[in-house]
């Protein structure tokens, strides 16, 4: 196991300077001076001057990616170039708005996907089934800025308007006096991400209730209850975390459309503000942040697979059931 995570955590690394590397050359080919973009076109060359030497603009790029990179793994993130605030604090505040989402998000849509990922593949090939498979495969289909709109024009405006359309949240109010605002932003993830986990837990559902095991169970008279409860379901544990490494994952890069939609304050949000004021440090930071979630997630998601999985700990030889090998208890295997 600690091998495992060392391995992990190298290459996570790895990663996250990669994407370090790549996030510095595209922002260094925006068009344009950084600093006389920010002091505006009525500046003084001595003032440019004066801020390209503060921003190290004036220095090779490696130099200033060296200079970047050091400020970076300190913690000393500079100022956004537009608000003067610490890039620190605006990513702090978006996290904090984001993290909220996400985590009612995960919430919602694993015991969602756990339970009709279950029920389809109990009626595989069903006409429930087909009903669950049709409307998963909409959803899939559907961008998330389509469902945003589609729940705004339900809830907000035009048929029930029970709901804000957009998001007020605001440091002048108690923050879950607001939880109102958020309601729309994660309905919306629910509905984009939950269609990927029912499909996945209801392909490994239905691979172990066609196993041999199973059968034998079975043939030994064991309720249908506890031949799900006790044997299919548990051997469902490692797909929903996998599943929901991956959730997590494409909420990273999904909140950036669901909250300008809503206008939600969270990092996705803060992140389309930076591109569209030119906030070079404020881009940098955030993309890294995201790289570093994403490394971190599916190393968390990796080894909570290894543990739930006695297969992946012990070895797939030693592992795999033969029928003549299953005990007549019929505890669960994986």
């Amino acid at each position: 196991m600690a091998k495992l995570i060392a391995r992990r955590l190298a290459f996570g690394v790895l990663i996250v300077w990669l994407v370090s590397v790549i996030v510095f050359l595209a922002t260094q080919l925006l068009p344009g001076d950084a600093a006389r973009e920010l002091l505006g076109r009525y500046a003084t060359p001595a003032s440019v001057a004066y801020l390209q030497n503060e921003m190290h603009l004036n220095e090779p790029a490696l130099q200033q990616y060296l200079h970047w990179l050091s400020d970076l793994v300190t913690g000393h993130w500079g100022k956004s170039l537009v608000s003067q605030d610490s890039v620190a604090a605006i990513v702090g505040n978006g996290v904090k708005y984001t993290g909220l989402e996400m985590i009612l998000t995960t919430l919602i849509a694993t015991p969602i996907a756990l339970a009709v990922g279950s029920l389809s593949a109990m009626r595989s090939e069903g006409a429930l089934d087909q009903v669950l498979s049709v409307l998963t495969l909409i959803l899939v289909a559907l961008p998330a800025f389509v469902i945003a709109i589609a729940l705004v024009f339900v809830l907000a405006t035009t048929v029930f308007h029970v709901l804000p359309a957009t998001s007020l949240v605001g440091s002048s109010q108690p923050f879950w006096s607001q939880l109102e605002y958020v309601i729309l932003p994660t309905a919306t993830l629910v509905l984009a991400v939950v269609p990927y986990p029912i499909r996945m837990i209801r392909a490994s559902m239905v691979e172990v209730l066609r196993s041999d095991y199973v059968s034998l169970a079975r043939l030994h008279g064991i309720s249908e209850r506890r031949v799900i409860f006790r044997h299919a379901l548990p051997n469902a544990i490692a797909t929903t975390v996998q599943v929901t490494a991956l959730n997590l994952v494409f909420l990273a890069g999904g909140v950036v459309v669901v909250e300008n939609v809503f206008n939600y304050p969270g990092i996705g949000y803060a992140f389309v503000q930076a591109v569209n004021d030119r906030d070079i440090p404020t881009i940098q930071t955030i993309v890294v942040v995201l790289a570093i979630f994403y490394v971190l997630v599916n190393l968390v998601a990796d080894v909570l697979v290894v543990l739930v999985t006695p297969r992946l700990r012990v070895g797939a030889a030693k592992a795999t059931p033969r029928l003549e090998d299953v005990p007549l208890s019929l505890e669960p295997m994986a």
